[in-house]
């Protein structure tokens, strides 16, 4: 039997968190393993529970979530955890700051029961918890602000083809639009997109495009 997937839920409003945990709880392939109410307290159970997935609120007194999701799940975090984030607002700025933090994913807290649920399995398995499209024009729009962190480095372990690969994802397209402008199958692009997160140390799409826009992989 497959072992159900670990979560911590971290969220300040007592009501809201209580309800998260209710609706994660009722499912057999998912465990509620703790909860807390500041993001230092979800930092602190992380490294001692070590969940699948962290469900992340952003707005926490202590540590605000975006810095606990830093902490948790920042490119030099040895070993980090998947964070998803869920808040009430809506704002580029928010999701911007989460997936530049490590994020894997971003809801907001009027989604449905299934979409949260959703998410988190998604973010389980190793995928990215935004549209392509969304992800585009996000990292897009704060490309500027991106962009001056380095330059690639010149011994980049890709190979020529996943140096192709590799701006299309970052521009945006799906599995099925790589596959067409580079005239190959989906099946192919699956393994060429596996191959550039192994070889780059990446946890998934999202952090693709944003290291592909930091290191100039991406015309402007």
């Amino acid at each position: 039997m497959t072992e159900p997937i670990r979560v911590l839920v971290c969220d300040d409003q007592l009501l809201v968190r209580s309800g998260l945990v209710t609706i994660i709880g009722s499912q057999p392939d998912l465990e509620v393993v703790g909860e807390c109410g500041d993001g230092r307290a979800a930092v602190d159970l992380a490294e001692r529970l070590r969940p699948d997935v962290v469900v992340m609120d952003v707005r926490m007194p202590v540590l605000d979530g975006i810095e606990a999701t830093r902490l948790l799940a920042g490119s030099d975090v040895p070993h980090p955890v998947k964070v998803l984030v869920v808040t009430t607002f809506n704002l580029d700025e928010y999701v911007y700051e989460a997936l530049r933090a490590g994020a894997s994913g971003f809801l907001l807290k009027d989604a449905p029961p299934a979409q949260l649920l959703h998410g988190i399995r998604t973010i389980a398995a190793g995928a990215a918890l935004l549209d392509p499209e969304v992800t585009r024009q996000l990292v897009g729009k704060y490309a500027a602000r991106i962009r001056p962190a380095r330059p690639a480095p010149q011994d980049l372990p890709l190979t020529p083809r996943e140096r192709e690969v590799l701006p299309l994802l970052a521009d945006g397209l799906s599995n099925s639009e790589i596959a067409a402008a580079l005239v190959i199958s989906q099946e192919t692009v699956k393994t060429f997109v596996s191959r550039i997160l192994t070889k780059l140390g990446l946890r998934d799409r999202v952090q693709a495009v944003i290291y592909a826009y930091r290191h100039g992989l991406v015309p402007t």
